[in-house]
């Protein structure tokens, strides 16, 4: 299994919308980059991911699974998209300013590359993050 940190602007899709989606879970699309894409492109079932609040909030709220490995995203085929189920909120939120202030998460690629929406997280970083919820 793997880990990755999904980001999405609250006002557009928040992490309330992803739990309303239920067990359909919801595709992740609209990614335009090609670092992300090849990311989206690694995940398989079964793969856990932070869901990251962007704008005003920048802060990991939940959890979600990865329950469809990688098509052509709807909104433009020649992109790629994942399907996600919600698992889990987080007990307390981790802003972006605890993550960057914990010397442990120094080569977090939150920390190394803030703009890139689809994102891998080490075994360590992932069980470190979710320590501090």
């Amino acid at each position: 299994m793997a880990y990755w940190l999904l980001k999405s602007e609250p006002d557009s899709f928040s992490w309330a919308d992803q739990v309303a989606r239920g067990d359909a879970g919801e595709p992740w699309t609209g990614v335009r980059n090609h670092q992300a894409k090849n990311f989206l492109k690694q995940m398989a079932v079964g793969d856990l991911a932070f869901f990251y609040h962007t704008g005003d909030e920048k802060q990991i709220v939940g959890v979600v699974e990865v329950i469809k490995t990688a098509y052509p995203d709807p909104t433009d085929p020649a992109w790629f998209a994942v399907d996600v189920i919600a698992r889990e909120p987080l007990k307390r939120p981790v802003s972006l300013a605890r993550i960057k202030a914990d010397p442990a998460l120094s080569e977090l690629a939150l920390v190394k590359s803030p703009r890139l929406s689809v994102q891998p997280v080490s075994d360590n970083h992932w069980h470190h993050l979710f320590s501090m919820a």
